[in-house]
Parts: C-alpha cells; sequence; structure tokens
C-alpha cells in the first residue's frame, strides 16, 4: 500500500490494518489549553499567546462547520498555512466518519457538542502544578470510551491543544523515558533546549528528578503534563477494552502511552499509534525511538505528500512547519481503509478544494 507507511512493528502494524480495514470508525478530537503553551519559542502559537486558548475549540469548529465560530478569522497563519485541521475535515468528508468532541479543559468553549470529563485548563509546567483532578478526569474519559465502543467497529482518537509535545517530553521524562530531543515540533526549528530546560525547571519547581514518577503516571501528569492527556488516555484505555484504537497524532502519543502503559498496558494489544509521513521523516525527532522505549505498539503514517498542491499554504508543509495534529494522520489512514474508493489522490484533491474555500471566505471576510 503506497498511501501507508508501517514505520515500526510491521507485522502487527499490518495485522491491525487487515482488522480494521472495509470497517466503520468514529472520530474523537480530545481538545484543551495549557499555560506552558503560551511560554514564547514553544509553539507555533506561542509567538500570539491567547491565540493558544483559541485554536483547540476553532479546530473542532472547523471540523463541524466548516469555518470557525470563537474567531473570526479562518483557521490559517496570515501568510496562508493553514491548521492540519483542514487534513482532518477532509478525510472526516469524504469518509462520512461520526464526529465527537471531548473537552479535556478548555477556557473557551467551541460552539459544538462536546462531552465534558470534568477537566480544567491547565497551568504553566514551570509552576510544577500542570493538571488538577487527573484521576477523576482519567476514570470519566474512560467511561466515555467504553461507550464510543459500544457505537462502532473501532476508534479513533485525535487531539488539539498548544505546547503539547512540551509536556508530553514532561510526562516522559518525569517517568524515566529517554526523550529530551525526541519531541518533535510544529515548527520547522525544533526548540529542544527551550523544551528541556523547561521540563527540568518544573521537576525542579516539585524537589524532583527525571525518573522520579517511574510508576506514578498520575503524578507525572498532575507536575508536568497538560489537560488533554489524561482525558485522551482515558477515552483510549476506556475503547481499547473491546474495540481497535488508533492513537491518531505525534510524538504527544508516546507521553500518552507512556501513562497508559502504566494502568491499563493490556489494552495496548488493541492500539496503534496513526500519523503522518512529515512525522515519522522528522530528522529533529524520533517517534519511533520513544515508542521503543515505552510499548510495543505498531506505529503507521499516512503518506501525505504537498509538494504537488497548487498552493503554497500546504506546500510549506514540505518544509517542515506544523507537521500533525487534530488527527490529522490517523483520520486519513481510517478514511483510506474504510472504503478502497477513497485513496491518498482523493484525499489531496479534497484538502485542495476545502483550502481554496477557505481562502475564499478569508477574502470575504477582508473585502
Amino acid at each position: 500500500m503506497k498511501d501507508v507507511i508501517f514505520a515500526r512493528a510491521k507485522e502487527k502494524g499490518e495485522e491491525f490494518v487487515r482488522k480494521i480495514k472495509g470497517k466503520n470508525p468514529v472520530f474523537v478530537c480530545v481538545i484543551g489549553n495549557s499555560e506552558t503553551g503560551k511560554i514564547p519559542g514553544l509553539s507555533a502559537a506561542g509567538a500570539v499567546p491567547e491565540i493558544t486558548d483559541l485554536t483547540p475549540p476553532a479546530d473542532v469548529e472547523l471540523l463541524f462547520y466548516g469555518e470557525c465560530k470563537v474567531i473570526s478569522e479562518v483557521p490559517m497563519t496570515p501568510d496562508g498555512i493553514p491548521t492540519p485541521g483542514i487534513i482532518t475535515m477532509s478525510a472526516q468528508r469524504l469518509s462520512d466518519m461520526p464526529l465527537f468532541v471531548v473537552d479535556g479543559g478548555v477556557r473557551v468553549k467551541p460552539h459544538v457538542p462536546y462531552i465534558d470529563v470534568g477537566g480544567k485548563p491547565g497551568g504553566n509546567i514551570l509552576t510544577g502544578e500542570a493538571v488538577e483532578d487527573v484521576e477523576e478526569v482519567i476514570e470519566r474519559a474512560t467511561l466515555t470510551g467504553k461507550q464510543f465502543a459500544k457505537t462502532t467497529d473501532y476508534v479513533v482518537v485525535g487531539e488539539s491543544i498548544a505546547g503539547g509535545t512540551t509536556t508530553a517530553l514532561g510526562v516522559m521524562v518525569a517517568m524515566g523515558i529517554d526523550a529530551d530531543g525526541k519531541v518533535s515540533s510544529s515548527m520547522p526549528q525544533n526548540p529542544h533546549q527551550l523544551k528541556t530546560e523547561t521540563v527540568r525547571k518544573g521537576l525542579d519547581a516539585k524537589g524532583a528528578k527525571a525518573g522520579d514518577f517511574e510508576d506514578d503516571p498520575f503524578g507525572a501528569v498532575s507536575f508536568v503534563g497538560d489537560p488533554m492527556i489524561p482525558a485522551f488516555a482515558g477515552v483510549v484505555m476506556g475503547a481499547a477494552e473491546t474495540k481497535p484504537v488508533i492513537m491518531a497524532g505525534g510524538t504527544q502519543m508516546c507521553g500518552i502511552l507512556s501513562v497508559i502503559s502504566k494502568i491499563a498496558p493490556k489494552v495496548l494489544e488493541n492500539v496503534a499509534i496513526g500519523t503522518t509521513r512529515w512525522i515519522v521523516e522528522d530528522k529533529t525527532a524520533d517517534i519511533v525511538g520513544l515508542v521503543d522505549q515505552i510499548a510495543d505498539v505498531p506505529i503507521i503514517a499516512a503518506n501525505i505528500n504537498f509538494s504537488n498542491s497548487k498552493y503554497e499554504g500546504l506546500r510549506v508543509y514540505e518544509t517542515g512547519i506544523v507537521k500533525e495534529g487534530v488527527g490529522a494522520g490517523g483520520i486519513t489512514l481510517a478514511a483510506m481503509l474504510k472504503s478502497e474508493e477513497i485513496t491518498m489522490e482523493k484525499v489531496l484533491e479534497e484538502i485542495d478544494k476545502n483550502y481554496q474555500e477557505l481562502l475564499n471566505k478569508r477574502q470575504a471576510k477582508r473585502a
């Protein structure tokens, strides 16, 4: 399958694909905010800190409406680079996949239906006080995941939160995983040193060091995580008890995987990471090396390539900006596996069409 890359545990990945091919999935997007995402230089959104509170609700509004309600602008940078949610929206429209939103803790609620698992917006990991009520959120999200599993053949779970690779790094380092220099970035220049220093300062604030939370995932998330992580982990744990689950995302998935591996390791037999080519080919990160340390889970990537897009705003993805988000890689895989009529070529055509629609809307709003 030229449209699919098996990046880790190829045989397991092929078996996982055989299991879900032709089946009907649902897509769940877990959203959250944290003050960590506002640290300048950490995230592509961090240059305008207040935007980080609006990005996750805007992303899920785009999926439902094809436009955003919490912001008046369409979801792209001033120079025309769109949110990866445009990939998600295109795959979801082609496959007509049911769509759900889980609020892990956002400041601004989206204008769409969502499930509230009791999470609150996260703090800044520099304080060592990042997430409240971790156990309760995981418990409620697990119940939610069990219900999703009853409605479908398998579940695809994605996320939207700014600064999420730094908090994923925090959780992994706290749990003793060698993760420094291995998480991806939404920017071409990966600010590894800043991420590492941020995590170290967060642990210092609790009088802790790397590895102190090896057997305490709740503590790791509470002190140096973000509110998306417990909600996402719970949904996966609940759904994967009975159905296959695609964890749709980049290196953030490794932080969540670390948590699940300590709380409910058995469910990981039912789990694969679904991501994009940009993540598995990212020379500034190492998703395979991270997963190798955590659990024997396959990594499968959608072979998305914007090189031939007629739009510069999409072609620029090939320079290493954005890479993944809003479950883009995992939902694209699920769409193609649902129907043989949905090829990567069709997905790319749909993305170009939807991008043109966004450009038209932006032009109309500025007229």
